[in-house]
């Protein structure tokens, strides 16, 4: 009797039960509390002993557990042992984490909590493909005294399809596969040819993956021609990285009600923002507008509205819609084309905040100081009219070139657009004290041809008006993540962690050769990485530095748990105001509408596990997007150097490693190798702190940041690589400089050291 007191109290303690009643008829423990149990007992569970330790006996509740249990080992919470126990993951010896692969067959794992990587050897490589998720045990340090893991389980499968080249030898296919991260050669059965032809680009699916002691098998499902043929880059792109395309049956038939006008019925209940003169400020080419802009001044500083897009109205958990949204995690910005993350009746139609049409949207009111501080905020379900599609130039050549024909005719919008500026002057000054690292790079655009072949690539400029709105989004993003935080309530942050260890270390060693320091020793701030980029402003080789300082820092990831974002400076950072392109922000925004309607965060439909779960999944699906376009953009850049073979351009030096340097040649934004054998005849020696080259008999030096003359050597399109060799500048080759008679001691040496470099 004192025991069923006991279990029944268990019950009770569970804080996430409210949430779980509100969701279930018949709730069961949460995935919170079912962890917190387990680590209580301190000992692997069998699932049998589990019930009785919840306090569970009713068999539709041990059976919906079962459910769960499972959920929670497919999403890397736990993870049963040989004997059959249970066991928290993420603890100091057992790790969860999405599985990194390189090209040499050695891999690392990214843990789900974030932290250093995981070493992981070509022997435990065997068995996985980049991407995938696992359970890691840590097993020891390596060589080199990185972490090293052994896999316990293999959690999910990244691939059920691989893009890539077939080959058949002997009667015997197998798949190369396009992603070169992907090592296994895939061997298709000749009963699963389906008529493909050597050479061919084909879609294979998986039918046995790969184990230790066998490659993967797999049969063709789709021939998408010959090996990139013109104008099937991003197609190759799309479907070597298994972005999804079409939209489902499922999808299409909830879509298939929607108009492009809001209902009446719902705009009830929402606060009216009809009347306020809201705008959005995109670039010309823009088609979908997520956010609108209204500012007027108060006593103390500004009143800023920031209204965005209300996805969460349309696009609700558990439908098809919001399946698929997950499943993309965000759109997909190729060169030539875009693969939306929501179908264009919502992206283009219903959640565009189009000029002169009524549009739901989650605003974000913030009062801000004459310094740039929030002094206080709230947000607020609203219906609003955009009354007006500007861009950045227009604003731009309204507020400081002084564009009296523009003023003229958006004179009404005139006093909020100056008072925008003078908010932004306030924020940027915040920015500067605060200080954010703002890296000054060159971004660029793929300009396309009547055919659509690659004409060119052009740098894309950035006015005063982009930053208006970048301040002003960052503002907004701010004042949600401070809210999440107040409230407790599961969400995911953006966060980006300091530098580590190994990369401080590597880049004080490089500035100490400048004669430059990086302030805050081992633990710098943003402000340090700040006051650097200001005080090397000018320097002839400050692109170098800026360079080795960008490359120094981590990559921002979603976490459910906060961590502040170092680059911008802030103590707590998310996404808010893109929901239309990015699963996260439609998230945070369900967070928000949550606690304005609820207002109760153990009631919220999500749990922090789950958060966890689905923040590593969007961290994943924008790597993912990320190489999908680098891929793509590679592609097209190999093809339009075609035809330049053999001519000579102007370079820069952009990366230096022990097998040549990459250059990117100037005025065309395209980077190839020169490698370490087309150097001047010379044994180079690597310094990888400094960046740079050095020959061991002519003392010739290439670094970093140098200007460089070169020749398009040649353009391999299988592998998406450029080369490159020094242009002749009539000098003769260092060897030919050499005495004519050497000792045959002497001939060996020279010779040793020419197939060494």
């Amino acid at each position: 009797m004192a025991k069923s007191r006991k279990q029944k109290k268990s019950r009770k303690s569970d804080p996430y039960r409210a949430r779980e009643e509100r969701k279930y008829d018949n709730p069961i423990p949460s995935r919170e509390f079912i962890l917190e149990t387990l680590e209580t007992h301190g000992v692997p569970v069998k699932f049998e002993e589990l019930p009785a330790l919840l306090g569970l006996k009713d068999d539709k509740q041990v059976e919906a557990l079962g459910y769960r249990v499972k959920a929670m080992i497919r999403d890397g919470q736990l993870v049963r042992n040989r004997r059959g126990g249970l066991c928290v993951v993420n603890k100091k010896d057992l790790i969860a984490g999405r599985v990194i692969a390189h090209p040499d067959g050695f891999g690392f794992l990214r843990p789900d909590e974030g932290g250093d990587d995981l070493f992981i050897s070509p022997r435990e490589m065997r068995p996985l493909w980049h991407d995938d998720r696992v359970v890691v045990q840590v097993t020891g340090m390596d060589r080199r005294g990185r972490r090293e893991g052994s896999v316990v389980e293999i959690l999910e499968r990244a691939h059920s399809q691989v893009v890539g080249r077939i080959h058949i030898e002997a009667g015997v296919g197998f798949l190369v596969p396009d992603n070169k991260r992907m090592t296994h050669r895939i061997i298709i059965p000749d009963e699963h040819f389906n008529d493909v032809e050597e050479g061919q680009m084909v879609v294979v699916e998986i039918l046995e993956h790969p184990t230790k002691w066998r490659q993967p098998i797999g049969r063709v499902v789709e021939i998408i021609g010959d090996h990139l043929a013109p104008g099937m880059e991003t197609d190759v792109a799309i479907r070597t990285h298994e972005i999804p395309v079409d939209w489902p049956e499922a999808v299409e038939q909830e879509i298939a009600g929607l108009s492009k006008e809001v209902p009446e019925e719902a705009k009830e209940g929402r606060t009216d923002l009809r009347k306020l003169p809201l705008v959005t400020i995109d670039g010309a080419d823009a088609r979908d507008f997520d956010d609108a802009v209204y500012c007027k001044r108060t006593p103390k500083g500004w009143k800023l509205l920031v209204c965005i897009a209300d996805v969460s109205a349309y696009v609700e958990p558990g439908t098809a819609l919001d399946e698929e949204g997950y499943k993309r995690g965000n759109s997909t910005y190729f060169p030539d084309r875009v693969v939306p993350m929501l179908p264009e009746i919502l992206s283009n139609g219903l959640c565009s905040l189009n000029p002169e049409v009524d549009r739901l949207c989650m605003t974000a009111e913030l009062f801000i100081d004459r310094q740039g501080n929030i002094m206080r905020s709230r947000f607020l379900q609203g219906v609003m009219r955009s009354h007006a599609r500007l861009t950045y130039d227009e604003v731009s050549a309204m507020l400081y070139d002084g564009d009296q024909t523009l003023r003229k005719k958006h004179a009404r919008l005139l006093p909020h657009l100056e008072e925008l500026n003078n908010l932004y002057e306030a924020l940027h000054n915040a920015r500067k004290e605060r200080g954010a690292i703002d890296f000054d790079t060159v971004e660029t655009r793929f300009v396309f041809s009547e055919e659509g072949r690659l004409s060119g690539i052009v740098p894309t400029t950035r006015n005063n008006a982009h930053r208006i709105i970048e301040e002003c989004m960052l503002v907004a993003n701010v004042a949600s993540a401070r809210l999440l935080l107040r409230k407790k309530i599961p969400a995911l942050y953006r966060v980006h962690e300091p530098p580590s260890e190994d990369k401080l270390n590597d880049l004080h060693q490089f500035l100490a050769q400048l004669g430059l320091t990086l302030g805050g020793g081992n633990k710098p701030t943003a402000k340090d990485y700040a006051e650097l980029i200001e005080k090397i402003k000018g320097r002839p080789d400050a692109n170098m530095i800026q360079t080795v300082l960008l490359r120094s820092m981590m990559q921002a990831i979603y976490s459910s748990e906060n961590i502040g974002h170092f680059g911008l400076a802030f103590p707590a950072y998310t996404h808010f105001t893109s929901p239309i392109r990015r699963y996260p922000d439609l998230l945070v925004h369900r967070a928000i509408r949550h606690l304005i309607t609820d207002g109760r965060a153990d009631t919220f439909e999500y749990s922090f596990p789950q958060m966890a779960t689905m923040g590593e999944h969007c961290s994943m699906t924008e790597r993912r997007s990320d190489e999908a376009t680098r891929d793509s953009a590679d592609a097209l850049k190999c093809e339009y150097m075609l035809d330049k073979v053999g001519q000579e351009f102007a370079g820069l030096i952009v990366s230096v490693n022990s097998f040549g340097v990459f250059v990117e040649l100037k005025d065309v934004y395209i980077t190839g190798l020169v490698h370490i054998t087309s150097l001047d005849h010379d044994f180079f020696h690597f310094d990888p702190i400094a960046h740079k080259l050095v020959g061991e008999r002519s003392g010739k030096t290439y670094r970093l940041g140098d200007s460089i003359d070169v020749v398009v050597a040649a353009v391999n399109l299988d592998d998406r690589k450029i080369d490159l060799a020094l242009a002749d500048r009539g000098e003769k080759p260092a060897r030919d400089k050499q005495p004519a008679r050497k000792s045959k001691k002497g001939r060996k040496r020279r010779g040793r050291r020419r197939s060494r470099g």
